[in-house]
């Protein structure tokens, strides 16, 4: 049985969650948390196999959570389970050691089979951005993973063509690119997929 934490402050999203996954053979919901402190004690009290994590929440915010959990226990597995699907939570909530980010609105088998995967120590992304990255599409040059490791770091153009000695039309071009060859739209979803490829 993989033993999971599910940490949701919104009584009725958190109740959906478990009951989809009590459904499943193989999983088994041990703790159920409303805020962050509770996720970080829970999971300290409980050793679950897999945490959800919600990003969102009272008390201590869950990236804070994830940072206290995997300070005291880094093997700890974590997926962050969210609505946001933009940098300002995906780069911190993978910086502090997520297994695994997936939105909310995945389907009960995609939620069973991120728990699956992570408990078997994978790392996963939201579906949507893993069919982006399996693409055929050209590899980047040298300088547009130079170009792509920078956006990693949160910087923008400007930084970005002041690091690298180039213009900012020239870094505009190179991220134009970069999301042409890795198939997205945005800087967070070719951060995700260049991590997921290991391209940086």
């Amino acid at each position: 049985m993989i033993r999971v934490l599910v940490a949701d402050d919104h009584p009725v999203v958190q109740h959906g969650i478990c009951t989809m996954l009590e459904l499943e053979d193989d999983i088994d919901v041990v703790g159920r948390a409303s805020d962050g402190v509770a996720a970080v004690a829970q999971a300290e009290q409980l050793h679950p196999d897999v945490i959800l994590l919600d990003v969102q929440m009272p008390e201590m915010d869950g990236i804070e959570a994830l940072r206290r959990i995997r300070a005291r226990n880094p093997e700890a597995r974590v997926i962050v389970l969210t609505t946001y699907r933009n940098e300002d939570y995906i780069f911190p909530s993978l910086q502090a050691g997520a297994r695994g980010y997936l939105l909310k609105d995945a389907t009960r088998e995609e939620l069973a089979g991120a728990i699956r995967d992570v408990a078997a120590g994978r790392s996963l992304l939201d579906p949507e951005m893993v069919r982006a990255a399996h693409a055929e599409h050209s590899m980047l040059t040298a300088r547009e993973r130079d170009v792509l490791r920078l956006m990693a770091d949160g910087k923008n153009n400007a930084h970005i063509a002041t690091a690298l000695f180039v213009s900012e039309n020239t870094v505009k071009t190179h991220v134009s690119n970069i999301f042409t060859k890795l198939g997205c739209r945005d800087r967070a979803a070719a951060v995700l997929i260049a991590w997921k490829r290991h391209l940086i």
